[in-house]
């Protein structure tokens, strides 16, 4: 039985066992006055609406209704310039999804600059909206690009289950080893021995997602990846940045036991109402984020968020036995707080009409010149500016 059923069924078998407030009120011991002769009267019962009747006795016993949607919007700005840039120049920009969910939806891209030629494309296999541009030789490349944006805090409620099931090719997909996180005999052995005996998919995720938060919350000499029994190529973990590795490893867990997971890549864009350090205000172009979720049967994608556990204890100085830990640990399995805009879940990415290799992911902006892929983090030679502002409309 469903909890929010099995509670208004408990309330409503109470409610005669409570009786009036008269009855409960009356002592014990009261003495019965003497009966008054009745006036007469016309005794017929008025007929009782069985509709009324039966809407008075579920409004006693029926749960609260879920609260009103609260959504907040955001225009988020960015401009780019691409200084010695060389001929061929070519860039692509991961954009917010496009796929309107229960917490985040797009309403509208809008952009300018000097380019030869621009426009947005969707990656039907990988999910994802990618805004790509192209400059004439000559020139220095310069955008700038604005979408809004609206979003609202996600949670995972287990009393409710969704009725839709998940594609079969999406969810193959999300099992599969990539460069990224290659799943081998140490990875599986490893996600076997933290899930023991439990089967129930909901359950499991449950108990890897403990196991890497606690390896979050707990210094440690190794990468999150090296934890895990996953060794992936230097420059792959670097690409990622310091605590996306916990999300990571939180997927390839759950894939190398059967259980389909995947990384959201996203960017914060907003304070935070749990711990400063989880939000961001003013540049934005450091502040790329990872989470991620995984697909029970019956309930959907979950989400999950183990990489904001390590931003804490880095952040805010706090031992590992703090119980404000212990209460975000709690709180960061089924909850993101959106102060913080998903962009895509895609994995060894290959840019449209691109000629470098697939990349690992496509999380930030991506250049490319006759010379080759450009070095984005070389500010000599790329600037990326990036603001949000909030609408209180």
């Amino acid at each position: 039985m469903k909890r929010r059923h099995f509670i208004a069924a408990t309330a409503a078998s109470l409610l005669p066992l409570l009786g009036s407030k008269e009855a409960m009120a009356a002592p014990a011991n009261s003495r019965k006055k003497p009966a008054t002769k009745p006036v007469a009267k016309n005794t017929a019962k008025k007929p009782v609406d069985p509709v009324q009747a039966n809407e008075t006795r579920v409004a006693a016993a029926a749960v609260p209704e879920d609260p009103v949607a609260s959504w907040r919007t955001y225009e988020l700005k960015t401009e780019i310039n691409i200084l010695q840039a060389g001929s061929g120049t070519r860039l692509w920009l991961p954009l917010a999804m496009y796929k309107d969910t229960s917490w985040q939806r797009t309403l509208s891209h809008s952009w300018q600059g000097n380019f030869l030629k621009a426009g947005i494309y969707r990656d039907p296999v990988a999910e994802m909206e990618v805004f790509t541009a192209e400059w004439a030789d000559g020139i220095t490349p310069s955008l700038a690009i604005s979408s809004q944006i609206e979003t609202q805090d996600r949670h995972f409620d287990v009393s409710k289950k969704h009725c839709a099931p998940e594609r079969r090719d999406v969810l193959r997909q999300n099992l599969q080893s990539t460069e990224l996180m290659p799943i081998n005999d140490k990875t599986q052995s490893i996600a076997e021995r933290i899930v023991g005996r439990v089967k129930d998919p909901l359950a499991q995720g449950k108990v890897i997602y403990d196991w890497v938060a606690d390896l979050a919350i707990n210094p440690q000499n190794t990468s999150a990846f090296a934890a895990g029994g996953i060794e992936p190529a230097p420059e792959l973990t670097n690409a990622l940045g310091r605590n996306a590795g916990y999300a990571m490893l939180f997927v390839a867990l759950c894939r190398a036991i059967g259980l389909p997971a995947r990384p959201v890549f996203g960017l914060r864009i907003d304070s935070s109402r749990l711990f400063n350090s989880l939000g961001q205000l003013g540049e934005l172009n450091r502040a790329f984020h990872c989470r991620a979720e995984f697909y029970a049967p019956g309930y959907d994608w979950i989400p999950v968020n183990p990489a904001d556990l390590r931003q804490t204890v880095l952040e805010e100085k706090l031992l590992p036995d703090d119980s404000k830990l212990q209460v975000l640990k709690k709180l960061l399995f089924g909850f993101w707080e959106m102060n913080w805009v998903g962009l895509n879940t895609a994995l060894e990415v290959t840019p449209k009409n691109g000629l470098g290799k697939p990349l690992p992911f496509l999380a930030t902006a991506y250049v490319e010149t006759a010379e080759g892929p450009l070095d984005t983090a070389n500010a000599d030679r790329f600037s990326i500016r990036m603001k949000a502002r909030r609408s209180e409309a």
